[in-house]
């Protein structure tokens, strides 16, 4: 090789390493927006098999995607406007009981004394976790740091909002035109293998909405089910409570019982002269999280995405590292979708050859 070839060869080679660079700082500009519009599919497709079931029963589909669109938007308009303020209420008063109990001694001394006399020293030393708080205080470096911390977490709390709006934004556009979309999508692929490829789209999408149906509900009867309970058993802030164990039931494999845990142990902290409410409330949680365990998640998994038990695990911790709580949502669906293309491509090419 001449010395202009290596020198040609060489600056292909960066513009080659520059132009991989470009690409991938603009996906990571993107990667909020990618987020929005990946979750917005998915809840898309989730919402299609409800359209097709109304299509089924001889509605038009203008009148189906109408019917789902209203009702989606009466559910996020129903949160807002009639849950919420029962929420923001039931908040307050749980931030006023924790801080009646915290207000309730004479003294620090006091209730450090009451305190370690149900935790012991061994287990926890509060008076050495308090003199390091108020040592972490006391540095105003650290109440700089507090400071931005606490804007962050105004700010981050405002992008969830315009995301979650966004999202549902997205969402019903989706619902209407997907059926444009898929066919798009389809002319994409060499006429020979089209009719192949749709067939296998088409399982996936039916997985995908069967899950995203199926973790919904699963969601719903637990908040219901838990607002219900905790009501007739006089526990503390039920509707609070019940959106906690809904959003929490969402999550596969961990969601219901770090959900339950939070649950009981706030229970006992905001209505400590009551431990037997705690102590009924912690046995509905046991036996509710037996059924979901044998009964309700198996159905769901059986029989709408049909992922043997080892990769939901495997498929729920790869997708919580890689993008977090959407990540871990959205990756047994995934697993499903990648089960069908090797059941039905990979292993057939592999059968031929």
């Amino acid at each position: 090789m001449t010395i202009n070839g290596a020198f040609r060869f060489g600056l292909l080679g960066g513009l080659g390493v520059l132009t991989a660079l470009l690409i991938g700082s603009a996906l990571t500009t993107l990667a909020t927006v990618i987020t929005y519009v990946g979750f917005a599919f998915f809840l898309a497709l989730g919402l299609d098999p409800i359209v097709r079931a109304l299509e089924a029963r001889k509605v038009p589909r203008p009148l189906a995607i109408l019917i789902v669109v209203l009702a989606v938007i009466g559910l996020f308009v129903g949160f807002v406007f009639a849950i919420a303020p029962v929420i923001v209420e039931q908040t307050t008063n749980l931030y006023n009981s924790v801080l009646a109990f915290l207000t309730s001694y004479h003294s620090l001394g006091e209730m450090i004394t009451a305190i370690q006399a149900v935790i012991p020293p061994s287990t926890l030393d509060l008076q050495a976790t308090i003199d390091a708080i108020i040592a972490f205080l006391s540095d105003p470096a650290n109440l700089a740091n507090i400071g931005g911390g606490v804007l962050s977490v105004g700010a981050g709390f405002a992008s969830a909002l315009l995301g979650a709006f966004l999202t549902l934004m997205l969402t019903i556009y989706l619902v209407i035109s997907l059926p444009a979309i898929k066919r798009a999508g389809y002319t994409l692929v060499p006429a020979s293998k089209r009719e192949n490829f749709i067939h296998i789209a088409d399982q996936v999408v039916e997985a995908i909405g069967k899950y995203v149906i199926g973790q919904g509900s699963q969601g719903l009867a637990n908040g219901v089910l838990s607002f219900l309970a905790m009501s007739l058993l006089g526990a503390k802030y039920p509707a609070l409570f019940a959106l906690i164990a809904m959003m929490f039931s969402l999550l596969p494999l961990v969601g219901t019982v770090t959900g339950s845990i939070i649950i009981v142990a706030t229970q006992w902290l905001v209505d400590p002269t009551h431990p037997n409410t705690t102590l009924w409330v912690a046995i509905y949680y046991l036996v509710y999280m037996q059924i979901e365990a044998y009964v309700i998640g198996p159905m769901i998994m059986n029989r709408a995405v049909k992922v043997p038990g080892v990769l939901v695990i495997i498929a729920a911790l790869a997708g919580g590292a890689l993008m977090g709580v959407l990540g871990a949502i959205v990756a047994i669906p995934c697993a499903a979708s990648a089960l069908i293309i090797l059941r039905q491509v990979v292993v057939p090419a592999q059968e031929l050859r």
